[in-house]
């Protein structure tokens, strides 16, 4: 049986990386492509680095996607690459709609001209409900985006429904709930939470400051996410799929779990600080994933509890140089 051969977009973020362990778990060629950069970070990927081929290309730019997928002839391709941190898009909006938005048909468009028949995973998030129109959200769910980036993700939704429709694609979206690890970047909440945490426990900082303390997400672990990646597209027909736990928890819970990880009560450390608020909050995502339970299977395996658990271990492990 031939070799299967995957290009991971993103492949040096956190999804990519545990995407780019279990393809090579399951006996693909796994290629990554990377931005040009004066400072790339292969931090989460050198522990795998010599496993896969690295290329170089970028979303903003269609020639090089064209190249790399002429070149290597991928059977699935795993679009992950994005500007994906909500704040930012506030400070930069036009960069993230060419990326996270535009950069989305780059793909699709490279796809369609080379071969129709790779299969196409676009990583969808649950920030395009935003302002959500029913709990639990679902495929179905209405999208109200609050920020630029939920806005560029619902453009690379339906591009993404749309090639599907309109050139008989193999593309498939799954929407995507928060999901942390310890490979998160440390802009992210919970990474900045248990960051914190752990430094607070060995005495390197005195506080931690935090924005709105009520905001309630729906959190899993992130290798959970990336097998229900891979899982939708050997579907025999391609489809949208929500990713989630169906679990909602306050940013306060997920504080408290954390400093209790480390027998501290947070009421002596977290400040609030108008800095962190978002100029258009979320309040309240929740996931429905019974469509990814029923058509593929698909259920997360790791609890919230765990989740904090291991993220604040592995700040401490770190710390302590044993990681």
């Amino acid at each position: 049986m031939a070799i299967k051969r995957a290009l991971i977009t993103g492949v040096t973020g956190q999804d990519g990386s545990y995407l780019a362990e279990f393809l090579l778990e399951k006996g693909y060629e796994v290629i990554g492509m990377v931005r040009r950069s004066s400072t790339l970070n292969f931090g989460r990927i050198e522990h795998i680095q010599d496993k896969i081929t690295i290329v170089s290309g970028d979303l903003m730019d269609q020639v090089s996607l064209i190249d790399i997928i002429e070149k290597h002839r991928p059977a699935e391709v795993y679009n992950l690459a994005a500007q994906s941190f909500v704040m930012t898009s506030w400070n930069q909006p036009v960069f993230t709609g060419e990326v996270t938005a535009l950069g989305v048909t780059r793909v699709l468009d490279a796809i369609r001209l080379v071969d129709p028949g790779i299969r196409f995973y676009q990583a969808s998030s649950s920030e395009m409900f935003g302002k959500v129109r029913e709990t639990p959200q679902k495929e179905t769910t209405p999208f109200y985006p609050r920020s630029p980036y939920g806005v560029a993700k619902v453009y690379g939704h339906w591009i993404t429904v749309n090639y599907r429709e309109s050139y008989d694609l193999y593309a498939t979206s799954g929407i995507c709930f928060n999901h942390e690890s310890p490979r998160r970047g440390h802009e992210f909440l919970p990474r900045k939470v248990a960051i914190g945490v752990a430094r607070i426990k060995r005495g390197l900082q005195k506080e931690l400051r935090l924005g709105n303390m009520d905001a309630r997400r729906d959190w899993g672990y992130a290798p959970d996410y990336v097998r229900g990646m891979w899982m939708m597209l050997q579907q025999d027909e391609p489809d949208d799929y929500v990713l989630s736990t169906g679990e909602t928890h306050s940013v306060e819970e997920l504080v408290d779990l954390a400093f209790r990880a480390v027998d501290l009560d947070y009421h002596d450390f977290v400040v609030q600080d108008p800095r962190f608020m978002r100029p258009a909050e979320v309040d309240l995502l929740v996931g429905d994933a019974a469509k990814a339970k029923e058509k593929m299977g698909w259920e997360p395996e790791t609890t919230f509890k765990e989740l904090v658990r291991l993220m604040v271990a592995a700040e401490l492990d770190v710390i302590d140089g044993t990681l």
